[in-house]
């Protein structure tokens, strides 16, 4: 079993990565973001993998807000139009998944908004606006920040992380506090 030292050097390692990624991101691409989501008629978000797990997260959390929002891929999902916006997010910008997705509202016309850390990536170039997080990947470019964590969990953590603040600043925007949130939580669990 670890020490507590390691434990706790291992927090603050995560804890340095995960800053250090933040001062790189644009605050004006995350105020994209809130516009864009403002605006929305219908918001999708997609992501394969633990892209995707940070998409789900992310997708709650709008709901929370009051915004019509799917999950691409659930079965509930409908199809989607001109109109709508896509939030895809893949760290490295080429998961074939993601891509398609991209793709499909492309030719549909629904905006597309990109989180990746490789804004010149397939993704990025479908995209309407990226918000380029410069998180390692599970491939290690080396443009990418470094770091001891395994496969794209500093990619993960600080999509999180920025999608938080996002919705922090939405909840403002629609004056959407904690007791209304709560109002929208599921009831069922």
């Amino acid at each position: 079993m670890p020490s507590q030292d390691v434990v706790t050097d291992h927090v603050d390692t995560i804890v340095t990565e995960i800053t250090q990624v933040l001062a790189k991101v644009s605050r004006s691409d995350v105020a994209a973001l809130v516009e864009r989501l403002a605006a929305a008629r219908r918001v999708f978000v997609a992501g394969e993998g633990r892209s995707g797990l940070m998409g789900k997260a992310f997708a709650m959390r709008l709901m929370h807000l009051g915004l019509t929002v799917y999950v691409v891929g659930e079965t509930i999902s409908p199809s989607l139009a001109a109109g709508d916006t896509v939030v895809v997010i893949s760290g490295s910008g080429t998961t074939p998944g993601s891509v398609r997705t991209a793709e499909t509202a492309r030719r549909v016309g629904a905006a597309v908004h990109a989180i990746t850390t490789d804004p010149g990536s397939k993704l990025g170039e479908l995209a309407d606006q990226t918000l380029t997080l410069p998180a390692a990947t599970k491939y290690r470019r080396s443009d990418e920040a470094p770091t001891v964590q395994p496969l794209s969990s500093l990619f993960d953590q600080v999509t999180h992380i920025v999608l938080d603040a996002v919705c922090l600043q939405l909840a403002n925007r629609r004056e959407v506090d904690n007791d209304t949130a709560r109002g929208a939580h599921s009831n069922t669990e």
